[in-house]
């Protein structure tokens, strides 16, 4: 099934970040650039760093001008996550392009990439909670707290896994199509952004 194809990457791409542990590490993909795991790596060691891009900017004595420039850093990387959501579904345009649509078929208003995606971020929320359960200096109401949040989200994880493959099967049989609708974001663009274009007068 392709959702534990991908949840094989995004594990291998979390353990790895975690032997450094640091938003600065360059991730080395260790998969060829024309394989879809490594999109699927990318797109999680993204998601990983931001994962802690997005701790490191609450901490409440963070100097303002360095939470300016991890804001800024943020905005970055969700650009790189938007950009390989869109070059996964890509690849599913082109691996099932040859599918006879059927006349009944429903269109899914989640792209097979957008789950994917959901799916990643998951895959983090259960690394971390599942820390949480075993740190040494929490107390047995918080480990107890913790544990029950991890279950749901295992539960959680094999809904989405259940409901990714059926997506593809469906997808695959003609009984559902997908459309990718490109980035509309207007606040990176300088001539949609009422602040940017305004900069340049």
């Amino acid at each position: 099934m392709f959702s534990k194809f991908c949840l094989k990457v995004f594990n291998q791409s979390i353990e790895d970040y975690h032997v450094k542990n640091s938003v600065n590490e360059i991730a080395n993909n260790p998969y060829k650039k024309d394989d879809i795991e490594h999109l699927l790596y990318q797109k999680n060691w993204i998601d990983t760093v931001q994962w802690h891009l997005e701790d490191l900017i609450r901490d409440p004595e963070i100097d303002p001008i360095a939470a300016l420039k991890l804001k800024r850093t943020i905005d970055h990387s969700n650009q790189q996550r938007t950009d390989l959501v869109e070059y996964i579904d890509s690849y599913f345009l082109d691996t099932y392009k040859k599918v006879d649509i059927k006349k009944e078929a429903t269109f899914n208003s989640e792209s097979p990439a957008w789950a994917i995606d959901r799916l990643s971020i998951l895959s983090l929320k259960i690394f971390h909670m599942a820390e949480e359960t075993t740190r040494s200096n929490a107390s047995a109401a918080h480990v107890k707290n913790c544990q029950e949040k991890l279950d749901i989200l295992n539960q959680q994880n094999q809904d989405l896994c259940k409901a990714i493959d059926q997506l593809l099967k469906d997808i695959e049989s003609g009984e559902k199509y997908m459309r990718t609708y490109k980035q509309m974001k207007m606040y990176n663009d300088e001539d949609l952004n009422p602040v940017l274009y305004k900069s340049k007068k």
